[in-house]
């Protein structure tokens, strides 16, 4: 009796300094709601690489918004960006994502070559989780359509990062500040 209360006692200070198990990044399987729900403006607000091309691409974004609108086909997505790298500011409209709805998979294709592939990950419908899966190395990087996200669905990304290895120090921010052309910044 005595050791069944001492296993039932200890039990849950056991359980409380387990390390965190790491949930599978979970891709969302394409329908033909996926896309739609994609469309319309979002907002870059960090990312995570160990591409080493990827990251002077990280430390130099200090902004980013694009907004996906539909493609010529059923199946491609048209791509406008505003970026600002250190102090210039860039604009590019002339990237198209093709949506491969067979193996849920995004390509972003930049003057017919492609620049990444991803797939999304589950999470809320105002987030957009990309695990970038082109290349060998671990890469995830979260927008949403606010330029602030809730401290819950920072919280979920960081746990995704910590699960693929990053360290809080390999994960880059963009501001919070929305600076475009028109607004200076």
């Amino acid at each position: 009796m005595l050791a069944t209360l001492i296993l039932f006692l200890g039990l849950p200070l056991a359980l409380a300094t387990e390390p965190q198990s790491c949930a599978p990044l979970i891709p969302v399987t394409f329908d033909n709601s996926t896309i739609p729900q994609l469309l319309g403006q979002w907002f870059y607000i960090a990312g995570a690489s160990s591409y080493p091309p990827h990251l002077a691409e990280l430390r130099a974004v200090t902004f980013e918004a694009f907004s996906f609108s539909p493609g010529n086909h059923e199946d491609e997505l048209n791509v406008n960006e505003i970026i600002r790298m250190n102090e210039t500011c860039v604009v590019r409209n002339s990237s198209k994502v093709l949506v491969f709805q067979q193996n849920s998979t995004l390509m972003h294709v930049d003057d017919n070559d492609v620049a990444s592939m991803a797939k999304l990950i589950q999470s809320d419908k105002d987030l957009l989780i990309l695990n970038h899966i082109n290349i060998d190395f671990p890469n995830l990087s979260l927008s949403a359509r606010t330029p602030n996200v809730s401290k819950e669905h920072m919280e979920e990304f960081r746990a995704h990062l910590q699960c693929l290895g990053f360290t809080e120090e390999e994960v880059f921010y963009t501001s919070t500040e929305v600076q475009t052309p028109l607004r200076g910044g």
